[in-house]
């Protein structure tokens, strides 16, 4: 039995060579480890999995918003669903306007989040305020779809500030750009 094995290993190798040239094997080996390793990169869509969650709640009562969920001081207010950094509102500013002394960066990230005082989603813009050092105050840390490092603009673990003249880091607002479309 080994023997065979053995013939039948050697006569595969033997016509694989006369077949193919050792450039054009290594050629084919580098494109199937670099497909490989880009495999991870492509686009997942998560469409389905959102969608299949949806009959379960479709028919129960809706209900009321938490008082958190009203509240511009807390992590759990509904513009922050996608936040990550020192709330603007506990620092001097408020849920979409830095603080006096620091400015916006003119980079962003962007999350939708769901209303549910009016029950629609809206995109929101999350900007650093830069300028000064750490607020400190309010930590919130809320990651609801955020995606990988390769997708920048909808990653909130960036320092944003690195675009201004001044990049030490202070707080973070959410600006609401619109409604989202279904």
């Amino acid at each position: 039995m080994q023997q065979r094995l053995d013939r039948l290993v050697e006569l595969a190798s033997r016509g694989l060579a006369r077949r193919t040239s050792r450039r054009g094997l290594l050629g084919a080996f580098g494109m199937v480890l670099t497909g490989t390793a880009l495999l991870p990169l492509l686009p997942v869509s998560r469409g389905a999995r959102a969608e299949a969650a949806e009959p379960a709640t479709a028919g129960a009562t809706p209900k009321a918003p938490s008082k958190a969920a009203s509240d511009p001081n807390a992590c759990e207010y509904w513009k922050y669903c996608a936040i990550d950094g020192f709330l603007c509102s506990c620092c001097g500013g408020t849920s979409s306007t830095c603080p006096p002394g620091t400015q916006p960066s003119p980079i962003t990230w962007i999350g939708t989040c769901h209303n549910p005082v009016d029950g629609r989603d809206y995109i929101v813009s999350y900007n650093d305020c830069c300028g000064k050092t750490s607020c400190g105050s309010c930590m919130c840390n809320r990651n609801e779809g955020e995606k990988p490092m390769y997708r920048l603009s909808l990653n909130n673990d960036v320092n944003w500030c690195m675009a201004n003249d001044n990049p030490n880091y202070h707080c973070s607002v959410s600006v609401i750009l619109g409604v989202a479309n279904k």
